[in-house]
């Protein structure tokens, strides 16, 4: 059975919905079009606390998730660690699948 948030970010990446890598991640933030940073779990610590201390200065939700960079890279199709979600509607579904994620 495929993985539903896995799923979700590959469809992302082809709607052109979202922003990969660290430095366009927080330029995103910056910018005020992130809806949602998500980071895979066996991203660099200094990675990973910059781009969520950043997220949660300018108050976008940011997630930590139980994928690793290679799962996450296999579903977008570009090797990346750290990536936020520019939609509304994307980010919505992209939470709940995470809460459902961490229920687990």
């Amino acid at each position: 059975m495929p993985d539903k948030f896995l799923s979700l970010l590959g469809l992302c990446r082809r709607a052109g919905k979202l922003v990969l890598g660290n430095d366009p991640v927080i330029d995103s933030i910056n910018l005020k079009k992130a809806k949602l940073v998500v980071v895979a779990d066996d991203c660099s610590k200094n990675t990973a606390k910059g781009v969520l201390l950043r997220a949660h200065a300018m108050g976008v939700k940011a997630y930590t998730v139980p994928y690793t960079k290679d799962d996450i890279s296999y579903a977008v199709g570009k090797y990346s660690a750290v990536l936020s979600i520019l939609d509304d509607g994307f980010a919505k579904k992209a939470e709940t699948l995470i809460c459902l994620l961490k229920e687990e």
